[in-house]
């Protein structure tokens, strides 16, 4: 997949991922938006009804001092019933007092009783605009009003905890707040007691609007209003976070996949690449020596055919040797290969790695040391692999180091192992390099400082090794410096 494409994939998901996210946010805000709204109704529906209470309760009570201070006679009864019938259903006083049925016309009513209903009704607004006349505090009932404001919450659904005031205009200051009468002093009028969020409240409602003039205002205030509105789209809203961070995640790990696949098709069009010339050039070796020696001049030279068979062997190992590395890769990543751990001892390994080796340090007229410090040497391994790996390092040490290459092998005990550092003085490796360089086909880019050829297989058959060992590889380099390679062998694999 070209690099194109990918961009225009990623750029298309992008968009899609923004777009859902952004209809998840405008969704959330539309349903807290819609509660809000549902609330606020639920509150000044409230609000209202208690209103009408105060001012219901406030009438009923005119029209008992009415029927308490003149004997009324039944019509009388019968009309101030009426009247306590209307405002439960919501009329006010001053229209029902003004109406047919509590005003009777006199000219419409002959003798004494409808000359009496005449005098209840008009007995009824002089005590109502007594009433009127009297301060707000004392026109509350504490118990009906707490009793109101709780049953007309409830029964809408507002269950949160909440303050509650009525506020006098004549006194600019709250009169009642919460369960208790406010007292004032003849000083500055301060709020007391919660009156600061009432104040500010917006939920309010004024109170005996019959008055020619409100003489104030009832208010509500609600501590936990946004928890409250909350609360209705919390599981709505903690199950879209959550699904919005999947498909964020499930998009982070999309992106993550395609790049490896990217990267990893490249490695493998590299890894073929490297096998086909690593292959071409034993193959080409051995078939100019074929024919060397079906050459009639050659024929006659014993001598000179026995070079051309050694030089078909060699070619032949080296690329039974590439091919058996490939195969220990392929077996390693299914994990059918079993260790054939024994008792060894570390330095034998690495003194014969070191004879086998230098003769390929020498030709270029480097130096490979040695320095041995561990006293206890003999762990449980496999001496086969370990030999392999050993010989991967020192081969990686002799390619990535410039003319005259310097490799050190060093040796030390630590707790409960051996340590083994392969040391050079090479062109070392990047800090971004090394986070890829025991991955499997990843090869160091090396400029034109030396001709590096192989599979990238090797660090990743080490660290594999090392692995199935139960042991530890750490690198450390500085480029231009050297690089060293540190493994880590337990003296026991149960240890």
């Amino acid at each position: 997949m070209s690099a194109q494409r990918i961009r225009l994939i990623i750029a298309m998901m992008s968009l899609a991922l923004l777009g859902i996210i952004s209809l998840q946010i405008y969704w959330i805000k539309w349903s807290i938006r819609l509660n809000e709204e549902q609330f606020d109704k639920n509150v000044y529906a409230a609000l209202n009804r208690v209103g009408d209470k105060l001012q219901y309760y406030e009438e009923i009570a005119v029209l008992l001092a009415v029927n308490s201070s003149h004997e009324q006679s039944n019509a009388a009864n019968q009309n101030i019933r009426r009247a306590a019938q209307y405002l439960e259903n919501g009329f006010a006083a001053r229209q029902m007092a003004k109406s047919d049925s509590l005003l009777p016309n006199p000219t419409q009513q002959q003798g004494k009783q409808g000359f009496q209903d005449v005098v209840t009704a008009y007995e009824y607004i002089k005590v109502s605009q007594l009433v009127d006349s009297k301060p707000l505090a004392e026109r509350i009932q504490l118990d009906v009003l707490a009793q109101s404001v709780k049953e007309e919450l409830d029964s809408r659904g507002v269950h949160s905890q909440y303050q509650y005031g009525v506020f006098s205009k004549s006194k600019n200051s709250f009169v009642v707040v919460n369960d208790h009468y406010v007292v004032l002093d003849d000083g500055p009028q301060i709020t007391h007691g919660g009156a600061a969020s009432l104040f500010n409240s917006p939920y309010r409602v004024a109170l005996f609007q019959q008055d020619i003039e409100s003489p104030g205002y009832l208010s509500l205030y609600f501590p936990d209003r946004t928890s409250l509105v909350l609360a209705s789209v919390w599981n709505a809203l903690v199950l879209s976070v959550v699904f919005t961070g999947v498909i964020l995640f499930c998009f982070w790990y999309t992106i993550r996949v395609i790049f490896r696949q990217k990267k990893l098709s490249e490695m493998k069009n590299d890894f073929i690449n490297n096998m086909t010339h690593e292959f071409k050039t034993p193959i080409a070796t051995i078939s100019l020596a074929a024919d060397s020696i079906g050459s009639p001049m050659i024929m006659n030279h014993p001598e000179k055919i026995k070079r051309f068979i050694d030089i078909i062997r060699q070619e032949n190992r080296r690329m039974n040797s590439q091919v058996e590395r490939v195969l220990q890769m392929a077996l390693i990543d299914k994990r059918d290969f079993e260790l054939k751990l024994g008792e060894m001892n570390l330095h034998e390994v690495l003194q014969q790695a070191v004879d086998n080796f230098s003769l390929q340090v020498e030709k270029r007229e480097g130096l490979l040391l040695t320095d041995f410090q561990a006293s206890r040497p003999v762990i449980e391994g496999d001496a086969t692999h370990i030999a392999s790996i050993i010989h991967n390092l020192l081969d990686n040490a002799n390619k990535y180091s410039p003319e005259k290459p310097e490799i050190t092998l060093h040796t030390r005990n630590v707790p409960l192992g051996v340590e083994i550092t392969v040391e050079d003085k090479g062109i070392g490796i990047s800090k971004e390099t090394r986070k890829h360089i025991f991955d499997k086909f990843f090869r160091a880019h090396t400029g034109n400082i030396h001709d590096v050829k192989g599979f990238g297989l090797g660090l990743s058959y080490v660290k594999a090794i090392m692995t199935a060992h139960k042991g530890l590889i750490d690198v450390k380099s500085e480029v231009g410096k050297g690089s060293s390679f540190i493994l880590t062998f337990p003296f026991r694999q149960q240890d």
